[in-house]
């Protein structure tokens, strides 16, 4: 009966420890920056963020807060409209959208579609903390709206449609008859 559910334990397991080992480098890594303002990672995505807004006529600026704040500032269009914490760079969802990845081990291309799929997250969570910032610019009311729902819709709807893609295309494919 064990063998049975041996291929579903040996995924879940490996799911675990790559999970488990990603979240506690990334806890090393923060821990280098605490009480230093905002890590670097976040401050490259801010950066990134910033030349998008001002790239497309929302003219910004990055204002750093307190360095045991551990956040900067959007400041958009002639006002501060949000903050950027690390929780906002999406290495938490790459985290859980490699361990998914990797669970479902498939050689090489595993390490190309994990590279593509961080790639496309990176560039999706650039164009959805622009779209927060223009949406508290433009329709202020919404901001709740906007921060706990549709934007993290966003991120987490773009990893599980690259999750479905990496089952349905690549980790299981069809046995031709």
């Amino acid at each position: 009966m064990f063998n049975d559910f041996k291929p579903v334990l040996k995924i879940l397991l490996r799911f675990i420890l790559i999970y488990v080992g990603l979240v506690l480098a990334y806890q090393l890594y923060l821990n280098q920056f605490q009480n230093a303002g905002l890590d670097p990672f976040s401050a490259w995505v801010m950066r990134q963020t910033v030349a998008v807004q001002n790239f497309i006529g929302y003219p910004s600026q990055m204002i750093p807060g307190k360095p045991e704040q551990e956040t900067t500032w959007f400041y958009v269009s002639g006002r501060y409209v949000s903050r950027m914490v690390e929780g906002c760079n999406v290495v938490s969802v790459a985290i859980l959208f490699l361990a998914f990845i990797f669970a479902f081990y498939e050689g090489a291309k595993t390490f190309l579609y994990a590279l593509a799929g961080l790639v496309f997250l990176h560039v999706i969570n650039v164009l959805r903390i622009t779209g927060l910032n223009v949406l508290l610019v433009e329709t202020p009311q919404y901001s709740k709206l906007g921060h706990d729902y549709l934007f993290p819709a966003i991120i987490y709807g773009s990893v599980v449609i690259l999750w479905l893609i990496w089952i349905q295309y690549f980790a299981l494919k069809k046995e031709e008859k």
